[in-house]
């Protein structure tokens, strides 16, 4: 009987026809024959397997680099918002039997949605949000004085501590979880001509349309990006030393530029406390004067809280590179170079870093801590200072009076 099914009809007039021709044709041909039969109903069976068609799927999925799988961080964004369109009111009389002259009722539009954007603890990147949203619409009216149905809110979640700016000026600060602001109001919805009844007029035939939702270009900015930023010029190791304490992929290579957009990774202490440090793409000299793309790189180190300058120990006067870094700062912003530091130097596993090591720490009063993002010798030290530069940001958060920011 399950023969019967798989075999067609077409099939079995085949077999039949090889069965009559046996003694005309060879052993070999029927073989063949036989072969590519079975080769098809091979293919028949597997579609209907599930299994076999997964593994097929499976097969022709490609490999996907690190770099593609890498998701960086985003600190800022421009978002369009545009409310729902309010619905139509509609002209309608009312008729039953016996009842001529029922008179209109003909229902107004609903009004548009809103468009929320909505402060989420659980969200940490602004890398979510799209460049376009738009309310949903409100329903047109309908007869026997039925109203249209309001349009549904669409609600756009951001990080804790989002900025929202327009034109300029600040008109928002998510500083609490679940703290809301309409971006954007939805248009009002339209009447109905039973909006219209009046003494004087008993029969009015007007309705009118739906307004316009209510549309904004906004700006959202995180205020704080990561407690830590790791800055310093390109090629100077910050990836690799992210890659070193964190479980965050950045991409490496040898050659300058490698990181275009920020990674942040998360440091996990015993004691269940989260340092975010964050990769900065490389700052060059000229950087505020928009060289490249210098002021776009120097707005993520304004949105973290302290920083860590890396310096590359294998060149030739290396406290050149961090008087460089701290004069771009200056001049991007007053007072930023200033910020709770420290300088790490990197790349001990060369050496010529060694004898460079002894030269900086002569010219620079701050503490140097040198270690190797490759081999990861000395980042206990690391770890152990950037907990404490941790603690002393959440005590002067909380001698303001204000929530420190925590991962």
């Amino acid at each position: 009987m399950l023969v019967s099914k798989i075999l067609s009809s077409r099939t079995w007039v085949l077999l039949d026809g090889l069965r009559q021709w046996r003694p005309a044709c060879s052993l070999h041909i029927q073989i063949c024959l036989l072969q590519q039969q079975v080769k098809s109903w091979q293919r028949i069976l597997s579609t209907s397997c599930a299994k076999c068609a997964k593994n097929e799927r499976l097969k022709q999925k490609r490999a996907i680099s690190e770099k593609k799988l890498t998701r960086y961080f985003v600190d800022h964004r421009r978002v369009c918002v545009i409310g729902g369109h309010g619905g139509q009111g509609i002209t309608s009389f009312h008729s039953e039997p016996r009842k001529e002259f029922g008179g209109p009722d003909g229902g107004n539009g609903g009004d548009g949605g809103h468009v929320i954007l909505k402060a989420d603890q659980q969200i940490k990147s602004l890398a979510s949000v799209l460049p376009l949203y738009r309310g949903f619409d409100g329903e047109r009216g309908r007869s026997k004085n039925c109203y249209g149905a309001n349009g549904g809110y669409t609600y756009i979640k951001v990080p804790v501590g989002t900025l929202v700016k327009e034109d300029g000026k600040i008109v928002s600060d998510l500083t609490q979880h679940g703290e809301e602001y309409v971006a954007a109001y939805g248009g009002t919805g339209g009447k109905g001509n039973q909006f219209f009844l009046s003494n004087e007029n008993r029969a009015p035939m007007t309705a009118t349309l739906g307004e316009s939702g209510q549309k904004r270009v906004l700006y959202l900015e995180l205020k704080t990006m990561a407690h830590a930023g790791l800055v310093g010029f390109p090629n100077a190791g910050k990836s690799s030393l992210l890659r070193a304490i964190s479980n965050a992929k950045p991409a490496v290579a040898p050659y300058p530029f490698t990181t275009l957009n920020p990674h942040v990774g998360i440091v996990h202490y015993q004691d269940y406390e989260q340092v975010a440090v964050a990769d900065v793409p490389g700052i060059i000299r000229g950087a505020h004067l928009n060289r490249g793309l210098g002021l776009a790189f120097l707005k993520h180190i304004e949105h973290c809280r302290f920083l860590l300058f890396v310096v590359d120990l294998s060149v030739s006067e290396p406290w050149i590179q961090l008087q460089d870094l701290k004069y771009e700062l200056e001049q991007y912003e007053e007072g930023l170079s200033k910020r709770p530091h420290a300088v790490i130097g990197n790349k001990m596993d060369l050496p010529q870093s060694k004898a460079n090591l002894l030269l900086l720490k002569e010219r620079v009063e701050q503490r140097v801590i040198p270690l190797s993002a490759l081999t990861g010798d000395n980042l206990e030290e690391l770890l152990l200072h950037l907990r404490d530069m941790y603690d002393a940001y959440v005590t002067t958060e909380q001698s303001r009076r204000q929530n420190p920011v925590k991962w």
